[in-house]
């Protein structure tokens, strides 16, 4: 026998589903292995019986050493750069080997079959297709998504965060420097330590926006993302309460963790761009597991009843922060349609996820099934980007097999009729569709690491959410704590305890303490007439926190008082915050606060009086107040204070 130069794969050149899982093996192994069917040389190999080729393949090295069946295709893929660790399971593993043959003999025995299950797990593509034009098309929608954060922002930063914003940023910051000194810039990781006034909050926002979009367009999709990050980072420093939701958590990880599959390029191509490292892509799926298990086991966790026995939609569509007016049609579905409802969504957030591992298109049907839920979340109300994130970490899953080569084909076309430049010309260039090697990208040495500290991080707020006790994980809850000023791993899970009553906060003003009027938000609920409307992407931040407030005290959401303040002292910022103001630009000389019971009413009441919502007067949230020596203070001090 004749020992081949390299490691050998023969394999019977007459069978559809070996070619199939020759063509995936080969992209894996490069020229480190040759492949070639038993037809063509077995000749070579005499000592081995024809009928050994035909009933399993044959790997043949170099030394001489000959192997077949499972052995032969772990001693193959062993080749393959992380792929040693089969070859170990079948070397020292108690029964791997053996359980390994033994499927390889059966599936060797009926491969007609296993050949169309592979088309029907796999599709048209066994060989992955690579994800460039798939990582191009993520980075392009996150930066849109950015951008719809910034913007959003940036008509309410002045009122939340200005110098006569509810809570002033610059004032925060003056305050922080002066307790805890030089250690501020790790605990406070903002670029407005520079400067916090408002003409800074504003050239942030704008600079932020202006990298999103370039991110959005494929310029500098590194440096845009980065700049983006660090703008959006340095804003919800400073915003505190009013940009500490899940969703600015979830974009800011999702943009950090973005760093490390953008290209290094001045312009984005889709396919020519250099493929993204495979650890890169891991972490993105690893954070969307994350988010949808934890969604899941906070709900089954907490206890709540309204989880547990399945009516958690019979309260969810009306005592939801913002609903919308597909909210109230939602709301008067059949009971026994909510409660399988329910059921959908722990199969959507707790089983779909584990789908991530899955061959290609069993992962694409988990994608799928978690995709049609944050559908249904996005279109019975308004939770901002948050949806929209959801559904941008999808696109992972997927690989540049699932989109349409029309605009390849096109500019192909377009090469093909475009006049040949002389060889050597000025002109000529290369064929912008092939990828880009010479483009630097992450080195495997740093992402490799940097993937697997930042999966086990991630593991503590999982444990958490578990309720396991982090002392399992070593070092990593330690670690956990410093990095958590900088938001690039976060704890997630919405609505652990479901909220059965609305209440709703009515902030009234009065220029004689006798009559008082409402001050009307725009988008959360008040006049009963109004109907409930659709925000998103824009998030009322002001709005959120109300609904946040009427779920605790007054001493829960200081910030509250600030907003009866800035209102009794007149402040423009704050007002815009708000819908109209029933005292047209003159501040009112006493304020408080009512508190209501709100529910959606059904199509009879509707009818009859027009009105979407129903309420109930449930006391005083906050006594009224006035400002005394520009301090905010009891209007009638025989009350007791709040």
């Amino acid at each position: 026998m004749t020992s081949p130069s390299r490691p050998l794969l023969v394999w019977d050149g007459e069978c559809s589903f070996c070619r199939r899982w020759i063509e995936r093996w080969r992209g894996l192994t490069g020229d480190r292995v040759e492949y070639a069917t038993y037809q063509d040389v077995a000749a070579r190999f005499p000592e081995i019986p024809r009928e050994k080729f035909a009933e399993a393949v044959r790997l043949i090295e170099p030394d001489g050493r000959v192997s077949g069946g499972a052995e032969a295709v772990f001693r193959t893929l062993s080749f393959a750069r992380g792929r040693g660790w089969l070859i170990a399971l079948y070397r020292r593993m108690p029964l791997f080997a053996p359980i390994s043959e033994w499927i390889y003999r059966n599936v060797a025995r009926r491969r007609p079959f296993f050949d169309r299950a592979t088309s029907v797990i796999w599709g048209p593509h066994l060989v992955p297709p690579g994800e460039r034009l798939t990582t191009a098309i993520f980075l392009r929608v996150l930066g849109l998504i950015f951008a719809c954060a910034f913007v959003s922002l940036w008509v309410q930063v002045i009122g939340l965060v200005g110098h006569d914003g509810i809570l002033p940023a610059a004032d925060y910051l003056h305050a922080v420097a002066e307790q805890v000194g030089a250690i501020r810039f790790w605990g406070i990781p903002t670029v407005l330590w520079l400067g916090s006034s408002d003409g800074a909050l504003h050239t942030v926002c704008a600079i932020g926006t202006a990298a999103s979009l370039a991110l959005a367009l494929g310029l500098a999709p590194l440096l845009s993302l980065i700049v983006a990050w660090v703008c959006y980072l340095s804003l919800c420093s400073v915003c505190r309460d009013f940009l500490w939701f899940q969703w600015d958590s979830l974009l800011l990880e999702t943009g950090f963790l973005a760093f490390f599959v953008a290209p290094w390029v001045w312009r984005s191509r889709g396919r020519a761009d250099p493929a993204p490292p495979r650890a890169a892509l891991w972490l993105l799926r690893w954070l969307l597991f994350r988010l949808m298990i934890s969604s899941a086991a906070c709900k089954l966790g907490s206890g709540d009843p309204t989880w547990r026995n399945l009516t958690a939609l019979d309260y969810h569509y009306w005592s939801q922060p913002l609903p919308n007016w597909i909210s109230w049609y939602a709301n008067l579905a059949p009971h026994a349609f909510q409660k399988f409802s329910v059921l959908v969504m722990f199969a959507c957030e707790g089983l779909a996820p584990f789908l991530i591992v899955a061959p290609r298109r069993i992962r694409f049907a988990g994608a799928a099934a978690i995709a049609g839920l944050q559908v249904m979340i996005f279109v019975t109300g308004n939770y901002g980007i948050f949806n929209l994130l959801a559904l941008a970490l999808l696109i992972p899953l997927l690989d540049d097999g699932v989109w349409p080569w029309r605009w390849e084909r096109f500019r192909r076309t377009r090469a093909a009729t475009a006049p040949v430049p002389a060889a050597g010309s000025a002109t000529a260039a290369p064929d912008s569709a092939a990828p880009r090697a010479s483009a630097p990208r992450w080195p495997a040495w740093l992402i490799r690491p940097i993937a697997a500290a930042l999966i086990f991080l991630g593991l503590v707020p999982l444990f958490h959410t578990l309720r396991w006790p982090d002392r399992w994980l070593g070092p990593a809850p330690i670690a956990y704590r410093l990095l958590s000023p900088f938001r690039i791993v976060d704890p997630y899970g919405l609505f652990a305890v479901m909220t059965t009553q609305r209440l709703e906060i009515v902030i009234e003003g009065s220029m004689d303490g006798a009559s008082w009027e409402p001050y009307e938000f725009r988008w959360k609920p008040g006049n009963v007439l109004r109907r409930p409307e659709f925000v998103t992407p824009h998030m009322p931040r002001l709005d959120w926190q109300m609904w946040f407030a009427a779920l605790g005290t007054p001493r829960d959401n200081p910030w509250l008082l600030a907003v009866c303040e800035r209102l009794l002292q007149g402040s423009k910022p704050v007002r815009a915050l708000l819908g109209a103001d029933p005292f047209h630009g003159v501040p009112p000389r006493f304020i408080r606060a009512e508190i209501f019971d709100y529910r959606f009413t059904d199509f009879a009441t509707r009818r009859a009086t027009s009105a979407w919502w129903r309420r109930e007067p449930r006391g005083s949230y906050l006594p009224p107040l006035a400002l005394r020596e520009g301090r905010l203070s009891l209007a009638n001090p025989v009350e007791s204070p709040p």
